[in-house]
């Protein structure tokens, strides 16, 4: 079941730019997950999974693509601005998006093992925190699932030889 609505702000896009950059990440033998960050229609901030290249656990596409961002406003706050990532984020993605005050978060498909938009948990549906951001799901899913699935099925016929 998606959440997905089209907008007078293009995320289709958006979401195929983000699909673009997760291509990137698997051309690099990485997850193929992609970002890019957005103010006002204009994309401020790209970023693609590295966490094997990078030796960083932390190198999420989301991150990549805040920290790009915020490098390019030059503010480490990221008001008004939009982030569209192929997978549901994880706990340590949804929080860098709440500290840098992304106002929307749009993400393509679900992740039943670690997503906290209602997938594991929903960490962007805590009352208590003081910063809240509004998430859409399920734009493009089907082509943000696929390119994840179509991955992971090859590194398994390659483990099988």
């Amino acid at each position: 079941m998606s959440d997905y609505e089209v907008t007078p702000l293009g995320d289709d896009f958006f979401m195929r730019e983000a699909l673009s950059m997760a291509h990137a990440a698997e051309c690099l033998g990485e997850v193929p997950v992609g970002a890019v960050v957005v103010l006002n229609g204009r994309i401020v901030g790209r970023g693609f999974n590295s966490p094997i290249g990078e030796s960083d656990p932390t190198a999420h596409a989301e991150i990549a693509a805040l920290r790009d961002a915020a490098r390019n406003l030059g503010n480490y706050r990221l008001p008004g601005c939009e982030l569209y990532v192929t997978l549901e984020p994880c706990a340590m993605c949804a929080g860098a998006i709440m500290h840098a005050r992304i106002s929307r978060v749009i993400y393509g498909a679900r992740d039943p093992k670690t997503g906290v938009h209602g997938s594991v948990v929903d960490l962007f549906g805590v009352e208590r925190l003081n910063h809240h951001t509004n998430v859409v799901g399920g734009v493009l899913a089907e082509e943000c699932s696929r390119t994840l699935s179509a991955f992971f099925a090859s590194r398994r016929r390659k483990a099988m030889q």
